[in-house]
């Protein structure tokens, strides 16, 4: 390959279009962009209006409700607990809270509590303080022994911000 043979790829560059050159152009007078009005000045029309149309977003039903201020949990599976444990990480020994998992680095931030999921095995005897836990967790982790204690929504975990 020498520096004089570098090309670029065959149709890869489009030539640029002259226009307003004249009617012999095919481009000339409106440059192809049409009569007057709305549409013949940069930016085009407004973005969702229909030309007086009743909008598709007014058309459409709405249906649901988003909570303004719903809470965040944190979701906590059982297998990512016992890999804590496992690489010493997390104390079995210890109460597993949002603060204790933030600091094995199992979540990043504490958010508005734990959610405890059941996917996964545990094998250590663990005591839990968590916000919500799924019936499938409380088995599994009552099965190796441990215990889970529920926190209630408006009482402030010693952990929480």
């Amino acid at each position: 390959m020498k520096l004089n043979e570098i090309a670029d790829n065959p149709g890869s560059k489009h030539a640029r279009k002259r226009v307003g050159r004249g009617i012999g152009s095919g481009l000339g007078k409106t440059a192809g962009r049409g009569g007057k009005g709305q549409t013949a000045r940069k930016g085009g029309a407004k973005a969702g209006f229909e030309g007086g149309q009743m909008p598709i977003y007014r058309r459409l039903p709405k249906r649901g409700f988003n909570k303004p201020n719903q809470v965040e949990y944190n979701e906590v599976n059982l297998s990512l607990v016992q890999a804590a444990i496992d690489s010493k990480r997390l104390d079995a020994g210890q109460t597993v809270n949002a603060a204790a998992l933030v600091a094995a680095g199992v979540i990043s931030a504490p958010k508005g509590g734990v959610r405890l999921l059941g996917k996964g095995t545990l094998k250590s005897k663990v005591a839990f303080e968590v916000y919500h836990a799924t019936a499938g967790a409380v088995a599994a982790v009552e099965k190796a022994g441990g215990s889970v204690k529920m926190l209630k929504p408006a009482e402030k975990a010693p952990d929480a911000k």
